[in-house]
């Protein structure tokens, strides 16, 4: 049997005025600051359950646009659920548009046949709160995937729930980012 999402894991979508859409989620909605950046915020109802259930980044040009939704994603149960995503996006020729991992995550981003971007992922098993994103080949071993994630994780363990990234934090995730591609 093919792997199948179990749950819907967050929505990410694009806002014209992040701060004011930050003190919305913070303030109004009630719910905690996660992960920020100058670019994007994360948001959740239950940190310690969930590390975001709202992902929303800057970009949104008009209120009138249409187009707000940034992502669709959803969990899978293990690293191979995510490798027979990625087979099943390829033998279906669904656009891919990168593997990347978050330290606390490694998602999977396509593109449905509508081209709306969704994202399947698998959770690693550590607590990170930085915005990070490196690629990551997932058809290595699961010692060699699990490896670049500690890598990512060491360089961001530090970010503290709700505050961003200093900017040495910033260069060594970049720093990490550009070793990734260049490596591949």
């Amino acid at each position: 049997m093919s792997a199948k999402a179990n749950g819907l894991g967050h929505i990410g979508f694009y806002v014209q005025d992040l701060e004011l859409m930050k003190d919305f989620y913070a303030n109004f909605i009630g719910m905690t600051l996660t992960k920020v950046s100058p670019t994007g915020a994360f948001f959740s109802a239950d940190p310690e359950a969930c590390d975001h259930e709202i992902a929303m980044m800057a970009g949104r040009p008009s209120l009138d646009d249409p187009h707000w939704i940034q992502q669709i994603s959803m969990r899978v149960d293990s690293l191979d659920d995510l490798r027979d995503f990625k087979r099943r996006i390829g033998e279906k020729e669904y656009k891919l548009d990168r593997i990347v991992t978050h330290a606390s995550a490694i998602g999977c981003y396509f593109r449905d046949p509508e081209n709306n971007p969704v994202e399947v992922f698998w959770l690693t098993g550590h607590t990170s709160w930085a915005q990070i994103s490196i690629p990551i080949d997932i058809d290595q071993s699961d010692e060699k995937v699990m490896a670049e994630v500690d890598r990512a994780f060491d360089v961001a363990k530090n970010v503290e729930l709700g505050k961003p990234a200093s900017p040495e934090t910033r260069a060594a995730i970049s720093e990490l980012g550009a070793a990734a591609v260049g490596g591949r």
